[in-house]
């Protein structure tokens, strides 16, 4: 057995057995506990975005904060990460990130409020915060607090650097252009912002993502108006392939729906990084009023991902690109929206879309590496991180697609894992203090 083949043998069932059953466990227990959130306070949610609070502590406006989540969110997982889990997971995958994105905002929720709540100052005047805060601060496990730094570390180089630079390139190769130069090119540009710090990165995602945002899914609006009459047929075969568990003992049917259910939690995990403990870590330097509020800012992401995801898999189910063996990654995407427009221009919306989720999803996850490496070395070494981050840009273009998709989904399960645990301890904190403002 290769490396690849245990590591997705161990995700897995690491996913089935573990991430599954404690995602569903927690999300519907402050699900239940807190009242439905995710739907009740969906509507303050995107309210909160328009709100000013410069009377408040902190270093970003919250826009700009949810825009820098929204710069992570947004990445190549709504894109190539839906071509990836259709093809290995089949339609179904679809119906189980619903399902993982519905409970994992009650999640996200949870951790933002403890994200606010344990932050602290740096050296530097800027605040910082995270799981690993609150898994030391608030909780005393300072192994845990570091593994989980560990882990983010890890992401950030596998999710947020190789996963989004190949995605990239993949396209861009198709079109004649070599891989090694874009990916320098890439590097170069990615510098310039990163070098100068969360407020550089959190101004330009609050330009950028908004417009990559309309051009995208102004684009797969279009293909499923185009498709509508075969919409409720893809629906039922994503329902068909999500719920065949009767089948289970049968073999294939059963296996198809066990792999539609793992592939759907890891890609909803990766789409909206929901209780992986990053959107904490990017929200921390946020102007604040009251945690609680922040909670409900965080709302938002997972709502915008998963239209974002739907109509991406709407699109591939609907012009039968999934079908295709031949096509993998960004490729099948390309065709998919080419095919769906009628015209070429489909597949250039879906590269320059990319280009654009890429970017600003390297930038974000390079800042929580970034942090990360500051919880555990201090904020003078982990500068240094920056500079790394840039160098291993060229290093995603040149690993195999399966390769680097195995090892982002390995990293993202096992900050997910830790974090609920985090959570978990601490949800009795979350649901009074919930309460209590709501009450106030």
């Amino acid at each position: 057995m290769d490396l690849k083949t245990l590591l997705e043998f161990f995700n897995q069932y690491f996913t089935l057995y573990a991430i599954f059953p404690g995602i569903m466990a927690l999300g519907l227990y402050l699900t239940l506990k807190l009242n439905f959130v995710q739907l009740r306070q969906l509507k303050k949610s995107f309210i909160c975005l328009t709100e000013r609070n410069l009377e408040s502590e902190g270093n970003i406006s919250r826009f700009k904060a949810i825009s820098t989540v929204l710069a992570g969110n947004f990445g190549t997982g709504n894109i190539s990460g839906m071509a990836i889990a259709i093809s290995t997971g089949g339609p179904g995958a679809l119906v189980w990130m619903w399902v993982m994105a519905f409970f994992g905002a009650a999640i996200q929720y949870a951790s933002c409020i403890l994200g606010i709540t344990y932050r602290t100052k740096n050296a530097a005047g800027e605040y910082v915060g995270g799981p690993m805060y609150y898994l030391r601060d608030g909780l005393g496990y300072n192994k845990l607090s570091a593994a989980f730094a560990v882990f983010t570390i890890f992401g950030a180089i596998t999710v947020g650097n190789f996963a989004q630079t190949n995605s990239l390139l993949l396209p861009l190769q198709q079109m004649g252009f070599a891989p090694l130069p874009c990916s320098i090119v890439i590097a170069a540009l990615i510098g310039i912002v990163i070098l100068g710090g969360i407020t550089r990165v959190a101004s330009f995602a609050s330009l950028v993502v908004p417009f990559k945002a309309v051009l995208y899914l102004g684009t797969a609006f279009i293909i499923v108006a185009l498709h509508y009459d075969q919409v409720p047929a893809a629906l039922k075969l994503m329902f068909d392939h999500a719920l065949g568990f009767s089948q289970i003992a049968g073999g294939v049917a059963g296996y198809g729906a066990l792999k539609a259910l793992t592939t759907g939690f890891d890609r909803g995990v990766f789409a909206t990084d929901a209780g992986t403990g990053i959107v904490p870590i990017l929200q921390a330097s946020a102007r604040s009023q009251h945690p609680v509020m922040d909670g409900v800012a965080s709302l938002i992401a997972p709502f915008l991902v998963m239209i974002v995801c739907t109509t991406t898999g709407l699109v591939i189910i609907l012009t039968g690109a999934w079908l295709d063996p031949t096509l993998q990654s960004t490729n099948m995407v390309t065709y998919a929206f080419t095919k769906g427009l009628g015209s070429a221009i489909g597949g250039y919306i879906v590269i320059v879309a990319l280009v654009l989720f890429a970017y600003t999803t390297l930038l974000a996850w390079s800042y929580c590496g970034e942090k990360a490496a500051e919880f555990l070395v201090g904020p003078k070494y982990a500068r240094w991180f920056r500079y790394v981050y840039i160098i291993l840009v060229p290093v995603g273009g040149m690993l195999q697609v399966d390769m680097i998709w195995t090892l982002a989904d390995v990293s993202i399960t096992l900050m997910l894992f830790i974090n609920l645990i985090g959570i978990t301890a601490l949800s009795k904190y979350v649901i009074v203090t919930s309460r209590e403002y709501q009450t106030a």
